[in-house]
């Protein structure tokens, strides 16, 4: 019993400093990019878009019906769906997200 006080603490202890380190929406889809940078490119989103393609650490201004946002994709390159980052009620439809790695000057997290 006395070994197990101790065990229990230490790992009630990493347990908790591990949530400390929790994934933020930022950290997964990147953020809105401040207002003084200058997009890469226009996307523009039509109901019959099924996907876009983007590049790690671009910034895209992106349409979609009469909405428009500026996205700096420097989170994880996995994809997700554009809901996730679109002023809520923009999309009506699944539009998916590719988020690709520009080659080994992009380290994978942020810039």
């Amino acid at each position: 019993m006395k070994v197990f006080a101790p065990a229990f603490a230490a790992l009630a202890l990493s347990a908790a400093s591990i949530s400390s380190f929790a994934l933020t929406n930022g950290d997964l889809y990147g953020q809105p990019a401040a207002s003084d940078y200058a997009a890469d490119r226009t996307i523009v989103v039509t109901p019959q878009t099924k996907f876009i393609n983007v590049n790690h650490g671009e910034v895209v201004k992106l349409k979609v019906g009469s909405q428009e946002f500026t996205w700096n994709f420097d989170g994880i390159t996995r994809p997700f769906d554009l809901r996730e980052i679109a002023p809520e009620g923009a999309l009506d439809h699944d539009v998916r997200v590719y988020v690709e790695t520009t080659g080994p000057v992009d380290g994978g997290f942020g810039d």
